[in-house]
C-alpha cells in the first residue's frame, strides 16, 4: 500500500464515517423523540436534509422508525466498505456479504454511541447534575429509552443509580456478539468503525 492510498483511505474513510456518524444520531434522536429545537439536533437536521428529505418520498418512517435515515446509514457503511476495498486494491464480494458486512457495522457504531452517551450522562451526573447545556440534554434524551426498563428492574438506591451497570453488561454481550457474527462473515474489523 501506498502513502496516497493510505491517506486517501484515510480521508475517505474520515469523512463518510462523520456523515454515517450523523446520520445515525439523527435517526436515534428522532428514535427517542428528542426535542428538535436544541442547537444540536437543528445542526444533525440540516446537515443530514438533503438526502433524506428526497429518500423519505419514496420511503416513509414505520412506527416512530425514520426508515430514510437508517437506509442511508447503511448506505454510507457499504460505501466506506467498498471504497477501502477499492483503494486498497481488494476484489468486491459479493452484494449479500457486503450488505451484511455493513448491517454489521451499523449495529456496532449504534452500540458504540449508546456505550459513549452512557458514559457522557454518567460523567456529567457527576460534574454538572443540574446543567442546561443542549449536549447534556441530548445526551439525557438519547439514553433515558434504554435506561428506563433498566431502571424499574434495579431502582435508585440511596439516590445512587445502578443501572447503568446493567446498560454496560448488556453493551459488552453485544459487542463480543457483533465481534464473532463479524468473524463469522469474514469481516474485517478495519473495514468497519464501531468493531
Amino acid at each position: 500500500m501506498t502513502a496516497i492510498n493510505e491517506i486517501l483511505g484515510y480521508l475517505i474513510q474520515t469523512l463518510l464515517n462523520l456523515y454515517l456518524l450523523a446520520m445515525l444520531l439523527r435517526f436515534l434522536l428522532q428514535l427517542a423523540r428528542a426535542d428538535f429545537y436544541n442547537p444540536i439536533c437543528q445542526f444533525l437536521v440540516k446537515v443530514t436534509n438533503p438526502p433524506v428529505i428526497p429518500l423519505r418520498r419514496v420511503i416513509p418512517g414505520f412506527g416512530g422508525l425514520d426508515m430514510a435515515s437508517l437506509l442511508l446509514a447503511l448506505l454510507l457503511q457499504l460505501a466506506a466498505i467498498v471504497a477501502l476495498l477499492l483503494i486498497n486494491g481488494l476484489g468486491l464480494p459479493s452484494v449479500l456479504l457486503l450488505l451484511t458486512w455493513s448491517a454489521l457495522g451499523i449495529a456496532a457504531l449504534l452500540v458504540k454511541i449508546y456505550f459513549f452517551a452512557l458514559l457522557a450522562m454518567i460523567i456529567l451526573s457527576w460534574i454538572a447534575p443540574q446543567s442546561r447545556n443542549p449536549a447534556v440534554s441530548l445526551v439525557s434524551q438519547i439514553t433515558k429509552p434504554v435506561m428506563v426498563p433498566f431502571r424499574q428492574v434495579l431502582p435508585s438506591m440511596g439516590g445512587m443509580d445502578f443501572s447503568p451497570i446493567l446498560v454496560f453488561i448488556l453493551i459488552n454481550v453485544i459487542q463480543i456478539a457483533l465481534r464473532h457474527m463479524a468473524a463469522a462473515v469474514s469481516l474485517h474489523p478495519a473495514l468497519v468503525i464501531g468493531l
